[in-house]
């Protein structure tokens, strides 16, 4: 199976890397900088489950792109779904699949609208990672999981495939048959995270000692309505481990979205909670709806809109080089 690796990023080098690691036939679009920086460095791993260093790993750019792959795994950034499409787009043959790993849901609508729905998988991750300085992988936590499968829920050859692929790599992959119930699930998770860090600047530990984790259990609750309303009620037991997660005294744990703030980075915001509030915003049908539905997730989202629309300004005003 040829697999290209959308990027080389922290989510993708780290998956990507895995697989060649274990001899899969794995190539990386990435742009030319990142190319070159590989070139010399080889794609590196620090994770406890394992360092690597992979010399040379193979890369195509955008231009060099001549022939369908077998399978696309993507894990850009949201705000870049629409240029990478444009630079994968001339992989996706008659029987490519594609595997999304973003979070949230729209980018199921665009790439289903793009490339047709049959194309593409359901998809999420569980894992955290961040490149250093050095354009290095480093694994932050204890888990390094995926779970895909057909939006339909039916196990397809192609399905069986990747996991067949996917197999022997080292990191945890499982083949499921509710993957759209497990991304919305996700999604409720990360946009209480997001929120709830970045609305109060702090990690999970910081907010409890604050005595303020009721709020993100508040926030919790609206995220899962939506869901609800939208056919995809989180289970009991994701509710349960969702607020032990949120109320751990002493966590460490914040969302990627509060780094990317902390840094001056973009952030997903529109995508995590704009969206979500959209979808739930009319009871379900995707409208407008008042402050009065889910009132800390528009504040949460406000709050996000409000940095960055200073981000923006300060980045407008800085002479450029």
């Amino acid at each position: 199976m040829r697999i290209l690796v959308v990027g080389a990023g922290a989510i993708g080098g780290y998956f990507g890397g895995r697989l060649l690691q274990a001899g899969r036939d794995v190539t990386f679009l990435v742009r030319p900088r990142r190319q070159a920086q590989l070139a010399n460095t080889g794609l590196v791993i620090r994770s406890r489950f394992g360092d690597v260093t992979l010399p040379a790993p193979p890369t195509v750019t955008a231009d060099a792109l001549r022939a369908p792959f077998d399978l696309i795994l993507l894990s850009c950034k949201s705000y870049d779904l629409h240029s990478a499409a444009d630079s994968f787009a001339p992989a996706v043959g008659p029987n490519t699949a594609i595997l999304p790993l973003l979070n949230g849901m729209g980018h199921m609508d665009y790439l289903g609208r793009r490339f047709g729905a049959g194309a593409v998988l359901g998809g999420q991750c569980v894992i955290s990672v961040t490149l250093d300085g050095d354009g290095h992988i480093l694994h932050l936590n204890d888990t390094h999981g995926l779970s895909f499968g057909e939006q339909s829920g039916a196990t397809s050859p192609r399905a069986e495939a990747i996991a067949a692929t996917f197999s022997g790599a080292n990191f945890e992959s499982r083949l499921s048959k509710a993957i759209l119930q497990e991304m919305w699930e996700k999604w409720v998770l990360i946009a209480t995270m997001a929120g709830s860090n970045c609305l109060m600047r702090a990690a999970v530990g910081d907010i409890v000692a604050a005595g303020a984790e009721h709020l993100s259990l508040t926030l919790l609750d609206e995220c899962a309505g939506i869901a609800t309303a939208q056919g995809y009620a989180p289970s009991a037991a994701a509710m349960t481990r969702n607020r032990g997660m949120l109320t751990m005294p002493g966590s460490t744990f914040a969302a990627s979205m509060l780094r990317d703030i902390e840094r001056g980075a973009p952030i997903e915001a529109d995508q995590i909670l704009g969206d979500l509030i959209r979808r739930g915003g009319d009871g379900g049908g995707g409208g407008g709806g008042g402050w009065s539905d889910f009132p800390l997730l528009r504040i949460a989202y406000a709050h996000l809109r409000a940095y960055e629309a200073r981000r923006n300004r300060e980045n407008a005003a800085t002479p450029k080089p």
